[in-house]
């Protein structure tokens, strides 16, 4: 509290307790697993307060058409400001349970990719990479897991695009004989 002016008649919790709020907003903002930018908050907040104002004049809930209206932004903007303040939940939540048997927001959700037949393929590749040697197992990491360009791959580690390409047929050739 080093800003902290004795010459001013103010007690100290008065410039401290705003400053100790401000530095916890702060912490929290910037340490939010999901960070949602200010205006897109700020829309979500008047979306909210519009809600609100529009339950206690009519008593009926206002669609997203009327408070976009109300706003002068798109239906969409509204859907999406309001989609990005709520609070992120767990995989392991339960949506549904009878006392005996729960149902989880996992058991709900599909995922293609990381398959069982994916993730076993996975480890064999992983494993077969084991017996590269250092220069194939790093043109495989960078040209097939990092996205690279043969181009780049050689301007990395300093040699020619052509001996890349051979670099990688051999590792590929490597990997097909060990798992024939």
């Amino acid at each position: 509290m080093d800003n902290f002016d004795l010459s001013q008649n103010v007690q100290f919790s008065t410039y401290a307790v705003p400053m100790i709020i401000g530095e916890i907003r702060r912490y929290l903002r910037d340490n939010n697993p999901i960070r949602v930018s200010r205006s897109i908050r700020d829309l979500a907040y008047k979306t909210l307060a519009v809600k609100e104002r529009i339950i206690k004049e009519t008593q009926k809930e206002p669609t997203i058409e009327e408070i976009a209206k109300e706003l002068g932004v798109d239906k969409e903007e509204i859907a999406f400001s309001l989609d990005a303040i709520q609070e992120p939940i767990s995989l392991q939540e339960p949506v549904y349970g009878d006392g005996t048997e729960k149902l989880y927001i996992l058991d709900q959700v599909s995922d293609t990719k990381n398959t069982d037949e994916n993730w076993a393929e996975n480890i064999t590749i992983l494993e077969a990479m084991k017996k590269l040697n250092e220069k194939e197992k790093s043109i495989i990491n960078k040209r097939f897991f990092e996205g690279r360009t043969q181009i780049e791959v050689a301007d990395e580690i300093g040699i020619s695009q052509a001996q890349v390409s051979r670099l990688e047929k051999s590792a590929i050739e490597h990997i097909k004989r060990i798992y024939k």
